[in-house]
């Protein structure tokens, strides 16, 4: 090789050059190999770091909420029946199912009882599968029954414990989303520490803990944390099937816990239409996820026998319209941007008009009614006409379904959350306002050349979770009881922002900072002072909270469930207020006439009928309507009858003496056409054992709180 070079006129100093650069060669993919192997090793040890961090702060957050429980009840030392009364209101009802099916002589036997149900709503067999999501409690009684634990756990424990760890796993899930989105796991446990410290507005797990939104809203986080990795870019093939099937998983398990699903979905829904058609996220993942959405609910109202409910919802129709619009409507991402834009505008009119127009033909040919309180309440609650419905009033004199209190972003404020996730909001929203407008001005089969772009990018997953946490606040601030979707999210967010290096770098950039050293400080710096900050500020407060202790105490409830149990025939009827006769079915089994799950029209007739014990009509009247349900006792609680806690307007009462066309007690206007009613009101006057009621209505309890009425045959 030597002799050729040389013949060819190569000198001894370049043959000596070439000798040396293959060492050169070598010496670098070394140092690179090197380079690559501590990047690598790193990588494993940050994860290993992480991963453990996760686990842990979700077990510590699990045995917390545990702890507060128990502190706060002495859940472990009252008797049987303080620990279900302990349930409120619907929570006692699902729970009643839990314990139905362990007291079944068989798993069948159970199962069958369930979905020929004749105890729940009087005079009627309903499928309690079909009406309820209550699934979680069949599989969870089934798993008592199977596991050898019953000599070492009682039921009631078992139950809770599972909802305790479930937010073990919603704070883990919480975590990794903030970690997938800014790289780091100082993000994740930052976001953990504010869900924790924001405890009050984040879960009310520790005393409602059979409630729907406790079983969904884990499944729900492991949902958005799926979907985040999802919608990186150049997933490996294998990595992509794996994150579709946690997607489905999760989703169908959301859908399957919670009633409310289609609503949470809906909005989710409504997020990947607005990046789908602003271009911001790959259109077939678009479509892959509105399909898991379509397959899950599908999946869900097959096991809850084809309820009508799900095939009614709006996210059926819409997630289908979008599908077939995006066939019809092709070309929409060509153009000049105001020919982008009419065509976007068309297009959206074109989903909008065909969604409502497909749900309501579904809504007639099924016949579907059970959703539509829902509608009524909310087309009063954004002005569009005062209502008189008993209903649509009752939801809109409910706080939980109130705005969002401004104290809210008071107690937010204290732990730093609330200016971290404005901050990092107002720089993710600008820089999606660019991105949005570049995408609108350039056709998708022309090559990116504006420099604003190359320098202000969103990914994906971050826009997903830009709009995702933009439309749930809306629904938060406008509804309280949705806030829990809402505050958890603003945790992640809040703390991706400030661990990210884009949103630093944006904001660098801005204001002629940057510095990719400046950065790495910055996005590491503050996070840790507001852990350190968090944990002078809060931890003295969270060991005070952890070593107070109170008990259980309610002697009137415990003293009427204990005189229905032994002065009442086992397959009596008993009428009253919603809440309560949840606790009397899970306490005593008892049958009940109404009960809280609110999502059927017939129940809610029933129920607005029940309730005229409470309205100024005749002792005929109450004693027909209550014999129509095959009542044999009625219960009047004192807390309603003289209510003071809502204002004139918003009592119960009130709400009944509206509906029934009669003028309202006490000081204040009433609408001209409300009239004087023809009888006083019911729950006062039987008290006075006059004649006329003595003659339909004999008193058989009472204590300070409660009046127990036994109902005379129909003669």
């Amino acid at each position: 090789m030597i002799s050729i070079r040389q013949r060819k006129g190569i000198k001894a100093t370049e043959v000596s050059e070439d000798y040396s650069a293959p060492q050169e060669s070598v010496k670098l993919e070394s140092k690179l190999s090197s380079g690559c192997t501590s990047r690598r090793l790193w990588k494993i040890l940050s994860f290993t770091i992480g991963g453990t961090v996760a686990l842990c702060i979700g077990l510590l957050t699990s045995v917390y909420l545990a702890t507060l429980h128990e502190n706060d009840l002495w859940f472990s030392n009252i008797k049987e029946v303080e620990r279900e009364i302990s349930f409120r209101t619907e929570c006692g009802l699902y729970y009643s199912y839990y314990k139905q099916m362990l007291q079944a002589p068989t798993l069948m036997q159970g199962f069958r009882g369930l979905i020929y149900d004749n105890k729940t709503e009087s005079m009627r067999t309903i499928n309690l599968l079909q009406r309820m999501n209550i699934y979680q409690e069949v599989f969870l009684s089934i798993l008592y029954r199977v596991l050898p634990i019953q000599e070492y756990l009682e039921p009631v424990y078992f139950y809770i414990y599972t909802l305790f760890g479930l937010q073990a796993i919603y704070v883990t899930a919480l975590y990794i989303t903030s970690w997938l989105l800014s790289g780091t796991w100082l993000s994740g446990l930052l976001a953990a520490f504010w869900y924790v410290t924001n405890r009050i507005d984040t879960t009310r797990v520790e005393f409602t803990i059979p409630l729907r939104e406790n079983w969904a809203l884990p499944f729900f986080a492991i949902q958005i944390a799926a979907i985040t990795y999802f919608l990186r870019p150049k997933l490996q093939p294998l990595s992509e099937r794996l994150t579709l099937l946690a997607i489905f998983i999760s989703t169908f398990l959301f859908s399957l816990t919670w009633q409310f699903n289609q609503f949470m979905m809906l909005m989710q829904a409504l997020v990947l239409f607005i990046l789908d058609s602003l271009d911001m996220l790959p259109a077939v993942k678009a479509t892959w996820l509105y399909g898991i959405q379509i397959t899950g609910l599908l999946l869900v109202c097959i096991l809850q026998f084809f309820n009508s409910m799900i095939l009614g919802s709006l996210l059926i129709s819409f997630n289908f319209t979008v599908l077939i619009a995006r066939k019809l409507q092709k070309n929409l991402k060509t153009g000049s941007f105001l020919h982008r834009l009419g065509k976007l505008l068309l297009h959206l009119f074109v989903v909008f008009c065909l969604t409502f127009f497909l749900n309501n033909i579904i809504k007639k040919v099924l016949n579907l009614k059970s959703d539509e309180h829902i509608f009524k309440f909310l087309k009063a609650k954004f002005g569009f006409g005062a209502t008189r419905d008993f209903d649509a009033n009752l939801y809109l004199c409910e706080e939980a379904f109130g705005l969002l209190p401004f104290n809210t972003f008071e107690r937010l404020s204290d732990t730093l959350l609330f200016y971290a996730y404005v901050f990092v909001l107002f720089i993710t929203v600008i820089a999606a306002l660019v991105v949005a407008f570049h995408n609108l001005s350039v056709s998708t089969n022309q090559p990116s050349t504006n420099k604003i772009q190359k320098s202000i990018d969103l990914k994906p997953e971050t826009a997903y979770n830009l709009i995702h946490t933009i439309l749930f606040g809306f629904l938060a601030l406008s509804t309280m009881r949705m806030k829990y979707l809402w505050t958890s999210h603003m945790c992640v967010f809040a703390s991706f922002g400030l661990c990210s290096p884009d949103i630093w770098e944006l904001l660098l950039k801005l204001i002629h900072l940057y510095n990719p050293k400046r950065i790495c400080i910055i996005r590491y710096t503050v996070p840790i002072l507001i852990l350190l900050y968090l944990c002078y500020k809060f931890w003295p407060g969270m060991m005070d909270e952890l070593s107070e202790l109170r008990e259980f105490y309610d002697p009137d409830t415990v003293e009427l469930m204990n005189w229905i149990n032994s002065h009442t025939p086992r397959k009596a009827v008993f009428a009253g207020s919603m809440q309560l006769l949840a606790g009397v079915k899970l306490c005593t089994g008892r049958t009940l006439t109404n009960h809280p799950h609110y999502e059927d029209n017939s129940l809610r007739e029933r129920t607005k009928a029940v309730y005229q014990i409470y309205a100024k009509r005749s002792p005929e009247e109450v004693h027909a309507l209550l014999r129509s349900f095959g009542t044999d006792y009625v219960i009047l609680e004192d807390s309603i009858c003289y209510e003071r806690r809502h204002h004139r307007g918003c009592r119960l009462r009130d709400l009944l003496d509206i509906a029934n066309g009669h003028m309202m007690d006490g000081p204040g206007e009433n609408d001209p056409d409300l009239k004087l009613a023809g009888h006083p009101r019911f729950c006062e006057e039987v008290k006075r054992n006059l004649p006329p009621y003595l003659a339909y209505f004999t008193r058989v309890f009472q204590n300070k709180t409660f009046h127990v009425y036994k109902l005379t045959r129909n003669k």
